[in-house]
C-alpha cells in the first residue's frame, strides 16, 4: 500500500488555526455525588480547523484572459481537488502540522533484553503518545540510537497500515540490552480525515475565494 497523500501547503492559509485534543470519558454519578470515570481511549484524537481567507483561481477569466490576481496561481482548485479526491470524510491523508512535526533524540523506550519491537512515540510536554506516520527528513529509515550510538544495521520499521515509507514501530534484529536507552530522530505526520462530507468555498471577489473553516481530525493508531 502506498502512502496517503499529503495535505497541500498553501500560502493562503491564515490565522487563526485551531488544534484541539479530544479524549472520550464515561462518567457515572452516584446519588451521593461520588463519580466513577472510565477512560475509553488513552490517547487523544486531534481536531484541526484551518482557515483560508485567500484562495486564487486562475481559471476565472470573466474579465478576460490574462487579467487578474489569480493568473499563475491555483490554490482554490488545489484545495478543492484534494477534498474531492478524498471523497469528503471517507479518505485519509497526511497532515504536517507546522508547529508539531519533528523531534530529535526522542526517547522511545528502555531495553529489557528480550523485546525487539517498540512503538514510535513523540512527547508533547508531559504527555507521550504513539504515532501513526513517522518518517525521517529524507524519507528513508528513521535515525535510531541505542545508548547514544547510531544504529546503522539490524534495525527496521513496520507500519500496521501497510504504508511503504511511513512507520509506527521500530524493530531490532536483536533485542537491545536491559537498561539500554532507545531514542530516534524523525519527522512525522498526523494521519487524518476530513470531519465533514461537504466544504464551503466563497467567491468574494474576482478570482479570489475563501474557505472559512476546513476541519479534519487525526486517526488513532
Amino acid at each position: 500500500m502506498s502512502d496517503p497523500p499529503v495535505f497541500p501547503s498553501l500560502p493562503g492559509c491564515g490565522w487563526s488555526v485551531t488544534k484541539a485534543p479530544r479524549f472520550q470519558t464515561r462518567t457515572q454519578k452516584a446519588v451521593s455525588g461520588r463519580q466513577l470515570r472510565i477512560a475509553d481511549q488513552p490517547y487523544p484524537i486531534w481536531s484541526f480547523t484551518l482557515t483560508f481567507p485567500l484562495l486564487r483561481d486562475a481559471h476565472d477569466t470573466r474579465a478576460g484572459a490574462g487579467v487578474g490576481l489569480g493568473i499563475g496561481y491555483d490554490e482554490l482548485r488545489t484545495l478543492a481537488g484534494f477534498f474531492l479526491a478524498a471523497q469528503g470524510a471517507f479518505g485519509t491523508f497526511l497532515f504536517a502540522d507546522p508547529s508539531d512535526n519533528q523531534v530529535t533524540d526522542q526517547p522511545i523506550a528502555t531495553g529489557d533484553g528480550a523485546t525487539t519491537a517498540f512503538p514510535i512515540v513523540r512527547t508533547f510536554g508531559a504527555f507521550t503518545e504513539p504515532l501513526t506516520a513517522a518518517v525521517n527528513e529524507t524519507g528513508n529509515a528513521l535515525l535510531v540510537t541505542v545508548n547514544g550510538v547510531l544504529q546503522t544495521s539490524g534495525v527496521s520499521t513496520t507500519s500496521r497500515f501497510g504504508f511503504t515509507t511511513l512507520a509506527d514501530t521500530i524493530v531490532f534484529a536483536e533485542a537491545p540490552a536491559a537498561g539500554a536507552a532507545i531514542a530516534a530522530s524523525f519527522s512525522y505526520y498526523f494521519l487524518s480525515h476530513f470531519t465533514d462530507d461537504a466544504m464551503n468555498f466563497e467567491n468574494f471577489m474576482y478570482q479570489l475565494w475563501q474557505a472559512k473553516s476546513v476541519k479534519f481530525e487525526s486517526v488513532l493508531p
